[in-house]
């Protein structure tokens, strides 16, 4: 399985334990096994600043060590589509700090993802990535969901054109999102369903709990309760990771779990 989250036979062992890693909320730990090449190698250094802004997604900590990986992954781009990448992180990063409260940068999240844009090809390999995280600007940030829509879309034919899976994931997850506001719970039961698919398919751990609650929302009982208890006990196990989720759930992680964690 690659960075991506897409399946491989001749995945190359590291990126294998890198990607095992980082499934089961170990960020620091994966971000690690990097170290040694993203200190001269830009796809593996923009990997690494992948992870630790993850890591700051699901948990809000981190923010320092996400900010000094990307400053390391910028310095090391050396044409339009490392730069383009690199500046599609910073948008994210600048995203996930705005939207979590930790600090408004939403014009920064907004000015990076503009110059990734411009610096990534049409057909470059991260435009369905970029086209993603425009949407979810547009989502949670500007709350237009008709631009939202339309980039998830395209980042959506993108992610299937291309086999990442792990991207999938998420587009299938945010349609769903707008599908249910929009008052469209069949549509979005099924774009819960498909992501929720995806994710245990891929042994995508920490993923796993939300993409339950999101399906549970658009179920009836007893299965919507089955869904949130098999959430809950995922939260508890990955030590209360996302920790965005724990309002709900009823019961908080148990403490030996999450010190160890």
């Amino acid at each position: 399985m690659s960075g991506s989250g897409t399946t491989a036979d001749d995945e190359p062992p590291l990126l294998t334990a890198v990607w095992r890693l980082r499934s089961r909320a170990c960020w620091t730990d994966a971000a690690a096994l990097l170290g040694p090449s993203a200190a001269t190698d830009p796809a593996a250094a923009l990997q690494r600043t992948t992870l630790l802004t993850e890591r700051c997604l699901y948990t809000t900590e981190g923010w320092t060590d996400a900010e000094e990986a990307l400053r390391a992954a910028e310095a090391l781009a050396r044409d339009n589509a490392e730069r383009g990448a690199a500046a599609c992180e910073r948008g994210y990063l600048a995203y996930a700090s705005t939207l979590l409260g930790i600090r408004d940068r939403a014009d920064e999240a907004s000015v990076a993802l503009s110059r990734a844009a411009a610096l990534l090809a049409p057909d470059a390999p991260g435009r369905p990535l970029l086209d993603f995280r425009r949407g979810l600007i547009a989502q949670n940030i500007a709350r237009a969901p008709d631009s939202a829509r339309a980039a998830f879309r395209r980042a959506h034919a993108g992610a299937t054109a291309r086999g990442d899976a792990l991207l999938l994931s998420f587009t299938w997850r945010h349609l769903a999102s707008l599908a249910l506001s929009e008052g469209n719970p069949t549509e979005a039961r099924h774009g819960f369903a498909e992501s929720l698919r995806i994710r245990e398919e891929l042994g995508y751990l920490v993923g796993t709990a939300p993409a339950l609650i999101s399906l549970a929302e658009t179920e009836t009982e007893p299965v919507a309760t089955r869904l949130r208890a098999e959430a809950g006990r995922l939260f508890r196990l990955l030590g209360g990771v996302p920790t965005w989720l724990a309002p709900l759930l009823d019961e908080p992680p148990e403490p030996e779990v999450a010190a160890a964690n």
